[in-house]
């Protein structure tokens, strides 16, 4: 009998058996076995029966180590947002993995997660580090998406993730990964503000970051001037960032930051708020964006230009 998950484990759990020949208390021969219990649950369905056997795994010799640095995870609703750091909690790369489980079947659901779980766990396995995760609380990972990413907040499920964090959790278990639970509040704001547009990433690998540096137990002040957060149609929107009352906590000023910047996100008339790019503007019309007059000369520019004269009718003003 194959089973298609955890075969390995049930085959050394049975090889695990020995009989051994010892005595009674009356000194009469007797003969005991000794093995790895397992325990079988029969289940009927439309299908037929089903064969379940849970066996108890041992416990897989840790290879992460904080010291080394962490692997920060930002769980979303087509795919999984990762940022890896050194120890000192510089970001060292990003990577998306696809995770689309929308439309699918249960079973296919499951495979997917499940191999984006396995590619998860083989990355800290190599490199060596944790993974840190955020505590999950569905109703606070919705409404905190709501701030960055109104669309994926609508699409995230609460069953795809607490499978997918039982999946990562699973993976880096037999891979002897150590998983860094961590409080999940304001994680999306402060990579959307502070490391978005700084370094090069989206806002989702942002908070990936954000996420392994609170799992190393790093510094969350603002890193910035002013509030410039990429937009998701391609653009970006600004905002004056709050006064930080330093007697406070630094949560206090980053739930000030959240508020601006779904403000800032919602703004009507705002440059860019269209899903695509706007059509262009006739020639009469005002730009509804300011427009800045560069002093850079186009390359060539010093050169004469010659044309005929007989061309300019032809030209498509």
């Amino acid at each position: 009998m194959l089973f298609a998950y955890g075969y390995a484990q049930i085959k050394a759990a049975l090889a695990t058996s020995q009989r051994i020949h010892t005595q009674t208390k009356d000194g009469k021969p007797t003969v005991k076995r000794i093995s790895t219990a397992l325990s079988y649950r029969f289940v009927r369905d439309d299908k037929g029966w089903r064969i379940f056997v849970s066996v108890e795994v041992r416990p897989v010799e840790q290879v992460s180590r904080q010291e080394l640095g962490a692997i920060g995870v930002d769980l979303n609703a087509d795919h999984l947002a990762v940022a890896e750091t050194d120890r000192f909690g510089n970001l060292i790369g990003t990577r998306r993995i696809d995770l689309i489980t929308y439309g699918k079947t249960q079973d296919q659901a499951k495979a997917l997660i499940g191999d984006a779980a396995v590619a998860l766990a083989a990355q800290a396995q190599a490199a060596g580090k944790p993974i840190v995760l955020e505590t999950l609380n569905f109703q606070k990972k919705k409404a905190e998406l709501e701030t960055t990413d109104p669309k994926q907040a609508r699409l995230l499920s609460s069953f795809a993730c607490n499978k997918v964090a039982s999946s990562i959790k699973a993976a880096a278990f037999r891979a002897g990964v150590e998983i860094i639970e961590v409080n999940p509040a304001y994680t999306s704001v402060i990579g959307a503000v502070n490391y978005a547009q700084a370094k090069g990433i989206s806002v989702h690998q942002g908070a990936a970051y954000a996420i392994a540096r609170r799992g190393l137990g790093l510094s969350e002040r603002l890193t910035v001037q002013m509030g410039l957060v990429p937009a998701r149609n391609g653009g970006h929107v600004t905002f004056d960032l709050p006064a930080r009352n330093r007697s406070k906590h630094v949560w206090s000023f980053w739930s000030k930051v959240r508020t601006k910047l779904k403000a800032a996100h919602v703004a009507p008339g705002r440059c860019g708020a269209h899903k695509t790019a706007p059509p262009p503007l006739p020639l009469a019309s005002p730009g509804v964006c300011p427009i800045w007059n560069s002093t850079a000369r186009s390359r060539g520019a010093n050169r004469s230009q010659n044309c005929s004269g007989n061309v300019w009718p032809d030209v498509p003003f």
